[in-house]
C-alpha cells in the first residue's frame, strides 16, 4: 500500500506537471495566436501602403510622360521656328532692299551730273526719301535683331528650365522606385515570418493534441 500510495503522488506530482506544461504552452499558442493577428493586420497595412505608393508612381509616371509629351512638341515647335525664323527672313529681305536702295542711289548721284535742273530737283528729293527710307530699313533691322537675340536669350532660358525639369522628375522617379522596393522587400518579410509563426502555431497544436 505504502509502494502503491509513493507512486500514485508521484503519477499525481507528473500529472500536475504535464497539466502546468500543456498550460504553458497554450499561454504561448495564444501569445504566437495575437502576434499572428498583429503581423496579419501588419501585412494588410503594408498591401495597402505598396498599392498606394504604386499608385502614386503611376500617378506621377502619367504626369512625367505628358510632361514628356509638351516638351518633345515643344522642342518640335522651337526647331519648326528655327527652320523658318520670320525675323531672320524679313531681315535678310531688308538688308537685300538696302543694297538695291543704295545701288538706285548711286545711280542717282551719277545721273545729278546732267546740267537739267528739274532733274537734279527730283533726284535731290529722291535721295532725300531714299535716305529716310534707308534709315527707317536701318531702324527695323535693328529691332529685329534685338528680338531676334531675346527670342535666343528665350529659348535658352526654357532649355535650361527644361532640363531642371526632367532632373527633377528622374530624382521623383529614382525614389518612388525605392519606397515601392523597400514595401515588397517589408511585405515579403512579414509574410515569412507569418509563415514561420504559423508552423511554430502548427507544432504546437499537434504538441497540445499528442499530449491531450
Amino acid at each position: 500500500m505504502g509502494s502503491v500510495i509513493a507512486e500514485t503522488k508521484e503519477t499525481e506530482k507528473h500529472i500536475y506537471h504535464q497539466e502546468s506544461e500543456i498550460e504553458k504552452t497554450k499561454s504561448h499558442y495564444q501569445s504566437l495566436e495575437a502576434q499572428i493577428k498583429s503581423l496579419h493586420a501588419e501585412n494588410v497595412k503594408l498591401k495597402f501602403s505598396i498599392e498606394v505608393a504604386q499608385e502614386e508612381f503611376e500617378e506621377y509616371l502619367t504626369r512625367n510622360n505628358a510632361y514628356d509629351e509638351k516638351i518633345r512638341a515643344y522642342k518640335e515647335s522651337i526647331a519648326e521656328v528655327e527652320n523658318k525664323w520670320p525675323s531672320m527672313i524679313e531681315l535678310h529681305q531688308k538688308e537685300e532692299q538696302v543694297k538695291k536702295l543704295m545701288k538706285k542711289k548711286e545711280e542717282l548721284i551719277h545721273d545729278l551730273q546732267n546740267p537739267d535742273g528739274n532733274m537734279i530737283k527730283q533726284a535731290q528729293e529722291e535721295i532725300m526719301y531714299l535716305k529716310d527710307k534707308i534709315v527707317t530699313a536701318d531702324a527695323s533691322i535693328s529691332t529685329k535683331i534685338n528680338l531676334l537675340e531675346e527670342e535666343k536669350k528665350v529659348h535658352e532660358k526654357l532649355r535650361k528650365e527644361i532640363e531642371v525639369q526632367n532632373k527633377r522628375y528622374d530624382a521623383i522617379l529614382k525614389r518612388l522606385h525605392c519606397q515601392v522596393n523597400k514595401l515588397q522587400a517589408n511585405r515579403r518579410q512579414w509574410q515569412w515570418n507569418i509563415q514561420q509563426m504559423e508552423k511554430t502555431a502548427e507544432e504546437l497544436r499537434r504538441c497540445i493534441g499528442m499530449r491531450e
